[in-house]
């Protein structure tokens, strides 16, 4: 015999208000077909200014298995699933967006994965209910990192998972600040394994990842696990060198093997000084990104400031 199983599931929101009757309506659909329990609903406000924390509340006090926890001011998507994980208390965990993009209806299909003894139940997108450009964006950002990565990244896979008690304790041990869930989530192992999940259109609003914002994940995502472009800085440097001695040994045999006149080349060796110029600059940026990233985590901060938790009754 085992024991009943609880289930959790880890919602951030931000501005989401129109959203959130229905999301809360369709999460509680399917927990009631969800046998075991007490099973619970951690959601986690981001500093929301359209008044989703006061809903929030209303229907903590509606739902008992609701949690709403409030952060103090918006700390980004990546810092308020953390949040939600720091909160849950079920056996197993479903993170997912609270923009129903995510389908709480495949919640189950998850759970029958997990049942034949895997850790992780990743969604891997379908189909995407979004604009060419976006999904452009999104096919090339999933590859790139995964191309850079020192670590086995699925493909198209978001936060949309299940993920086992034990996955979420390991993954709340790291206390890195730049935080990459998904990469995380591959990083920490057991047995993990994807299904294809269609991902549909906002339910409603408008999306909270901007371009910048997407760019920054990006950035999260590559220097959080990899080394790559340190080693193409050096690798960079050495071509340089390299053609730097090239055209210094056709120089001298120009003059006196050949006796010929060096080419003036006044415009291509400024061309080629500005060339240099920015390459260093650009590889300075890089180098400049990890001294960053090693500098906020030696401040040590907290991920977050709670401003209030409130769990249903």
């Amino acid at each position: 015999m085992t024991e009943p199983l609880r289930l959790s599931l880890a919602i951030p929101v931000y501005n989401e208000r129109e959203v959130l009757p229905t999301l809360v309506a369709r999460v509680g659909a399917v927990l009631d077909k969800i046998p075991g329990g007490p099973h619970e609903i951690v959601m986690v406000d981001d500093g929301s200014s359209d008044g989703t924390a006061d809903l929030l509340e209303q229907e903590a006090a509606k739902d008992s298995r609701i949690v709403a926890v409030l952060l103090s001011r918006n700390f980004g998507h990546q810092t308020a699933i953390t949040a939600a994980m720091d909160q849950v208390n079920g056996d197993v965990i479903v993170i997912m967006d609270g923009d129903l993009q995510d389908p709480p209806e495949v919640i189950p299909q998850l759970l029958a994965k997990h049942a034949e003894g895997y850790d992780v139940v990743y969604a891997q997108r379908g189909e995407r209910q979004e604009g060419w450009y976006l999904r452009v964006c999104y096919w090339l950002f999933y590859r790139l990192v995964a191309m850079l990565s020192n670590i086995r990244l699925p493909l198209d896979s978001g936060d949309f998972a299940l993920l086992s008690r034990r996955i979420v304790d390991a993954m709340r041990e790291a206390p890195e600040r730049q935080r990459y869930l998904r990469g995380l989530r591959s990083w920490v192992g057991f047995k993990q394994i994807g299904i294809v999940v269609d991902r549909a259109g906002r339910h409603a609003g408008k999306s909270k990842y901007t371009p910048l914002k997407l760019l920054k994940l990006a950035s999260d995502g590559i220097f959080a696990f990899s080394i790559v472009p340190l080693r193409a800085a050096l690798v960079l440097g050495l071509l340089a060198i390299v053609a730097s001695l090239v055209y210094a040994v056709y120089a001298i045999l120009a003059r006196l093997v050949f006796e010929t006149n060096t080419p003036p080349g006044f415009a291509s060796l400024i061309v080629v000084i500005v060339f240099l110029a920015g390459v260093q600059l650009m590889l300075l940026g890089v180098v400049g990104e990890y001294v960053g990233r090693i500098y906020e985590e030696v401040k040590a901060r907290p991920h977050y400031i709670l401003r209030k938790v409130i769990r249903g009754k």
